[in-house]
């Protein structure tokens, strides 16, 4: 849709405070009636524009963790953390739209902050089954939440300019902290898997 593409543009360049119904009608080239017939205000633009990236990413993520159902849990996470950094190195548009600034926006905070538990739990539930015997299933769960937290500040900051690296370093970085949680908390992947049930 125009709109939501031309308010995208529009966030990654100058925050989401500068998406408006006036900067989002002159950049689509439309007539401010199209927003309100489309949208009931501006929050209702910014949260379907935010849920159009999270589709976008989230749908590639899904295809990802289907094709390597049985491969072992850690090179499920080294292909996941592969396929978000390409993906938002590919389209930088995706990752100041899902994780950048919405400090002032109640709408995109609490989308933000439900994604990265989304991605804990997603996570979390794929790993539990693999968990060494005598392993904490919270203190795990909180260790993923952690992680998933810090990539994601990882990520914000290497976008702006704040981590002298590119997208391999990220990818590199971010596969050495899970590998080390994952030494901790998981089984080989030639030891028998735990039954998570008891």
């Amino acid at each position: 849709m125009q709109l939501i593409d031309a308010a995208i543009d529009i966030w990654v360049e100058g925050g989401w405070g500068a998406v408006s119904l006036r900067s989002v009608c002159a950049r689509a080239g439309l007539n401010d009636r199209y927003f309100r017939e489309s949208f009931a205000d501006r929050d209702t633009l910014l949260a379907e524009a935010w849920e159009q990236v999270r589709q976008e990413t989230t749908a590639t993520l899904a295809t990802i963790m289907a094709d390597l159902a049985d491969i072992p849990p850690v090179a499920v996470l080294h292909r996941v953390i592969e396929a978000v950094v390409v993906n938002f190195a590919d389209d930088p548009r995706r990752a100041p739209v899902l994780f950048g600034d919405h400090a002032g926006c109640a709408i995109l905070e609490r989308r933000r902050h439900d994604l990265i538990l989304v991605a804990t739990e997603v996570l979390a539930t794929g790993m539990e089954p693999h968990l060494r015997k005598g392993r904490d299933r919270d203190l795990f769960r909180s260790s993923v939440l952690m992680t998933v937290g810090g990539f994601v500040e990882l990520t914000t900051a290497w976008r702006v300019g704040l981590v002298a690296t590119d997208a391999a370093g990220i990818i590199d970085r971010t596969t050495h902290f899970a590998t080390i949680l994952a030494d901790y908390y998981l089984e080989p992947a030639d030891a028998p898997a735990v039954d998570t049930q008891r």
